[in-house]
């Protein structure tokens, strides 16, 4: 596998969540669907959305309520340039529409892909005198704790598919795991308890998991909040490279619930 079909991999699947097609995010124009559900989606996607934009850096490709498509693709069109429609002013009259049905933007995501070269050259392992070793998901009944829930989602058990963890003396210290988000992609996510951080810990885990994902046939990708500086130094340093963008709204509801519990 090469950068390439990883690019080919991660457009076929966008083109799923988006109900449209791989191609629609290479136009040198902006475009719209409606979104619905589909069985082929990323797992975890709450669909139809009712706004979703994506860029691969070409173009805008929206998906969301029919209804709402036509006056949110007139304001994208109005952008002097793709970028513009993910900042503030480009965002806020999205939102003027989306607040019309109770709604606004929520998530604002950058999505990265792994770079064949730069993960396999990667060298930049933390200290020997931690263990590391690959976990299998029939040994993940003890470690849905709150310390790892960026590796191992509770909510979704049955999409973990595998971990590598590191060791202090037999002490679990830091662990990468990856969930089977998709037909041929599983992501990334990892956690290091405080007091082992900025050893090299995070980056060598993600990195490792990238290897085994890729030794069994999948694509590893990392998904970063665009405001997570330190996740996002973590994708690049274990050999990830921008890939995408994504800002989705959800209901009020949703966003006053989600603040509630402190998400």
């Amino acid at each position: 596998m090469d950068n390439k079909e990883i690019m080919k991999i991660a457009l076929e699947q966008s083109a799923y969540d988006c109900c449209c097609a791989p191609e629609d995010f290479l136009s040198v124009h902006s475009n719209v669907h409606e979104s619905k559900a589909s069985d082929r989606a990323r797992r975890y996607l709450e669909l139809p959305h009712i706004c979703n934009l994506v860029s691969y850096g070409t173009n805008i490709v929206v998906t969301g309520r029919a209804d709402l498509l036509p006056e949110i693709e007139r304001c994208i069109n109005r952008m002097p340039a793709i970028e513009n429609c993910f900042e503030t002013p480009g965002l806020y009259p999205v939102n003027k529409i989306l607040a019309e049905v109770g709604a606004r933007i929520c998530f604002m995501a950058d999505y990265f892909l792994p770079d064949i070269d730069a993960v396999f050259r990667y060298d930049r392992f933390c200290s020997a005198s931690y263990e590391l070793r690959v976990i299998e998901a029939s040994s993940f009944a003890e470690l849905y704790l709150p310390e790892w829930k960026n590796a191992l989602c509770a909510d979704r058990k049955h999409l973990d598919r595998l971990a590598v963890g590191a060791f202090d003396q037999g002490k679990l210290i830091g662990l990468a795991g990856c969930s089977a988000d998709c037909d041929t992609m599983w992501q990334i996510g990892v956690d290091v308890l405080p007091e082992y951080r900025k050893l090299g810990i995070a980056s060598t885990l993600t990195n490792i998991l990238a290897r085994e994902t890729f030794e069994r046939g999948m694509v590893p990708f990392y998904c970063a909040a665009w405001s997570n500086v330190k996740s996002v130094k973590n994708a690049i340093r274990s050999g990830f490279r921008p890939g995408w963008v994504e800002a989705t709204a959800k209901s009020d509801d949703y966003i006053e619930d989600m603040l509630k519990k402190g998400r």
